[in-house]
């Protein structure tokens, strides 16, 4: 089982990585199109990404909404499908 601050720092993550995208977790919750437990299991797999600074480095140089998410991002399938739905 991963510890608090280690599934907190990777929530914190997917959620920015989500931003970087133009996609707004919350929103896509409340609309149906993400579940609360597709969102758990994007965290869960980005807390098996072993290098996690990588994608401090990467958002912390976003000035606006990224075209696409990092090459090894573990959840890029997800976020595609996300601004795929508008």
């Amino acid at each position: 089982m991963q510890s608090r601050s280690t599934l907190k720092r990777h929530a914190a993550l997917v959620d920015r990585m989500a931003t970087a995208q133009g996609i707004d977790l919350e929103e896509q919750v409340l609309r149906g199109n993400l579940s609360i437990g597709e969102l758990e299991d994007a965290v869960l797999r980005c807390t098996g990404c072993t290098d996690p600074g990588a994608c401090d480095h990467w958002l912390a140089a976003q000035e606006s909404p990224a075209d696409a998410t990092p090459d090894y991002c573990r959840n890029a399938h997800v976020f595609r499908e996300l601004k795929a739905r508008g």
